[in-house]
Order: C-alpha cells, then structure tokens, then sequence
C-alpha cells in the first residue's frame, strides 16, 4: 500500500511546523490537488544545501500532483532577510540580484520538474508605489507583534534593527496573498527559519479578507526543521564556508567528502531525507554497518545534485586518497622536512607542486588549492605536522607530502 504524502513526509523528516496542523494533513493526505510555493531570495549567485532541503520537499509535493509555484525574490533579496542575523545583510545592487536571479534559476531546474512556474516577486512588488503598498499592506502589522517576532530577535539585541529590514516581513507576507489571489496559491513552504514571515502571510490574508468582508478562506504554512548536526551546528557550514550547490563553488568531491565526514549519528536522517530508501532499510543499515550506510548516504547525496558520473568519480578520489594512498591511485609523492606549523603559501612552494609563492597565493584566491579533502583560500592558513598532507591543485593535480 502507497503511503500517503503526509505520513511519508513526517516520517522521514520533513515536518516542522504547521499553521493548521488538520487541514495540512488533510490536503497532503487527501486526493485533491492544491498549488503551494517555495520562496527563494537570490542574495547569491547560487544554492547552498539549505536550499536543496527546501526544494527537495518541493518536489515530493510536485510528485504527488501538486502545483508547485517556485517565487525567486528579486524584490525581497533588494531588502534582505534579518531572519537569524546579528548584523545587516549586505546591500546588493539591482544588477547582482538581476544576476543572481538567472544563476538560481538554472540551479533550481534541476531539481524540479520542467513544467514549475517559476516568478519573480519583484513583477508585482515593483507596481507599488511606497504610499500604496503601506496603506494597503503595512497597515494591518503591528510594530510590537512584529518586534516580539524571533525574526528580528538578534538583530533587535545587537540594538542595529533598520527601517529596511523592518520592510522584509510585509513584503514576504505580501507575495503570499498575491499568489493566493492570482492563482489560488493555498499553502507555502519553507525552512523553519521562515515560520514568523510564513505566519504573518497567513494573517496578512486573514486581516486584508476581513476587511473585504470575506472571512472564510483560509491559507496554511508549513515548515521543514533545519538542518543541523548532532552537535547543534547548521549544516552546510564548513570552517571554510558555504557547501554549495554549484560544482564551481564546491567540488563533487568536496561535497562527497563534507557528507561522508558527517557524525555516525547524522547518517540515517540524510538518508530519510535525500534519497527514497525505504525507511525499514534504512534503519537496519544504520544498525548492521554504520560506516557502508555512511558511504551509500554520501554517494546518494552527491548523486542526487551532481549525477551519477561525477557521484562515482568523487567515490572513487576518496578511495584512492585515503584509502589505497597515493601509490595505490597512482599519485606522485614527494618528501619535505617539517619539525613545526607551517604557513600554506610556504608549505606548498616547498612541495613543489607550485614554483613560486606569487603562484600559490594566486591559486589559493582562484579557490585551486585542496587540503586533505579541504578546500583553502585563505593565504594565512597554518598546516600542522603530520604523517603525511595531500595536496590537490585543480581537479587533476595530485601530490602526497610525506613528512619527515
């Protein structure tokens, strides 16, 4: 027997919050279709992981007959989300967010199907005059709901709360009553960092019927839990940032590799979420081999945004680096002294594998330098003693540095 939407969704993860705990339950468990949405703000030039959850429920959604709205904010991303911020987002220009537009779109379509209507809040924000969208939006928020709300809680407490961001939960609220009105949108989703800007679209809509003198219809929220690791940290955080959708901006092995690194205890709710194991398999993996259910998860994972080929490529590096050695994949070594620390420019002309220091802190500022699985940038970086480092310059340059 088919499980249903809902009951597969809570089960494997997906389930945070709700603003209407039995109707959610009864439009994703039942046989009508309804059309929800997924915002994204393009405030960069490509999707980090905490996407990828986010459109990843989409897509189950989608899979059961659902039509799913995917809204790119060109006009929210102008303002910025202070949800989760102790410090103002950086401004971006009109000509970056039109970029970064094109950039998540592309990214986006792949992981959706064909057909996804994909718009642009800024289509309607932008008809508004200032005047207009405050009498007939900015009216029905209240300044202490909203200033008691978590989204602007630790920008409240760093005393830097601007006019502008105080903007940001209207508008968003706003795009949902849009989509309601224009194409009978009835539910959104989102991570639970949205809930307060997801609560205030369903009140913006209740308040703006009342006043029209319709009270009856109704729009939900739901929300997927984080993603975060045992010890508490957002996952998708590297000590050297972002993990990346983009194969540009994180490797198919770096990314591989960040998965395969995650703690034992992470391994089968990754599982659950990005792949369609059934929930009984995955279990017994995790209790039978937790190190293979590691492997299967982080090839899955990899698979899933990048493909196959490059899935089994990235498998394949990992094995030969660390697990054959460089003899065993066929890669140069070369011997170096090292009694201490050493500065990353320092220690790689030494190696050999670039001639020139000129040449590393080049390299290490194109983002073509990779340690032991890590990608470095920064020129001030320190490699600490050890039995051996690998060194990867590009995608095909390979060096083992035995230390002695």
């Amino acid at each position: 027997m088919t499980q249903k939407l809902f009951d597969m969704l809570n089960e494997r993860g997906f389930v945070k919050d709700m603003t209407h705990v039995e109707q959610i339950k009864s439009i994703l468990n039942g046989s009508k279709k309804v059309t929800f949405y997924l915002g994204i703000d393009p405030t960069a030039d490509s999707l980090h992981i905490g996407h990828f959850f986010a459109l990843r429920m989409f897509r189950h959604l989608q899979n059961a007959g659902h039509n799913g709205i995917l809204v790119i904010g060109g006009a929210t991303a102008l303002v910025g989300d202070p949800t989760g911020k102790s410090d103002m987002r950086k401004m971006l220009t009109k000509e970056q967010v039109k970029h970064n537009i094109n950039e998540v779109k592309t990214l986006a379509q792949r992981f959706i199907l064909p057909e996804t209507e994909i718009v642009d809040n800024a289509e309607w924000m932008n008809k508004f005059t200032y005047v207009d969208f405050m009498r007939l939006v900015c009216t029905h928020f209240n300044v202490n709901t909203m200033l008691a709300s978590e989204a602007y809680a630790r920008r409240r407490e760093s005393g830097g709360l601007t006019f502008l961001e105080m903007g940001y939960m209207p508008m968003q609220a706003y795009d949902f009553v849009h989509l309601n009105r224009e194409k009978n949108c009835v539910l959104q989703i989102g991570g639970s960092d949205q809930w307060g800007n997801i609560v205030a679209g369903t009140e913006l809509f209740r308040k703006m019927n009342i006043e029209d003198g319709n009270d009856k219809s109704e729009i939900y929220g739901l929300t997927s839990p984080l993603l975060m690791t045992v010890d508490g940290k957002k996952m998708g955080k590297t000590e050297k940032g972002t993990l990346w959708v983009a194969r540009d901006r994180t490797t198919p092995f770096d990314f591989y590799q960040y998965f395969y690194n995650m703690p034992d205890e992470n391994t089968g709710l990754l599982l659950s979420l990005f792949t369609d194991i059934p929930m009984p398999e995955i279990i017994a993996m995790c209790t039978n081999d937790i190190v293979a259910a590691k492997k299967k998860m982080a090839y899955e994972v990899t698979k899933l945004i990048h493909g196959e080929t490059l899935a089994v490529d990235a498998v394949a590096t990992a094995k030969s680096l660390f697990s054959g050695g460089a003899e065993a994949a066929n890669i140069p070594s070369t011997e170096i002294k090292m009694s201490e620390k050493m500065n990353i420019v320092d220690f790689v002309v030494a190696s050999g594998i670039v001639p020139s220091k000129s040449e590393a802190r080049r390299m290490l500022e194109q983002g073509g330098l990779i340690v032991d699985g890590e990608k470095i940038t920064d020129k001030d970086f320190i490699v600490q003693p050890a039995k051996s480092v690998m060194l990867q310059k590009g995608k095909k340059t390979f060096l083992k540095v035995n230390i002695k």
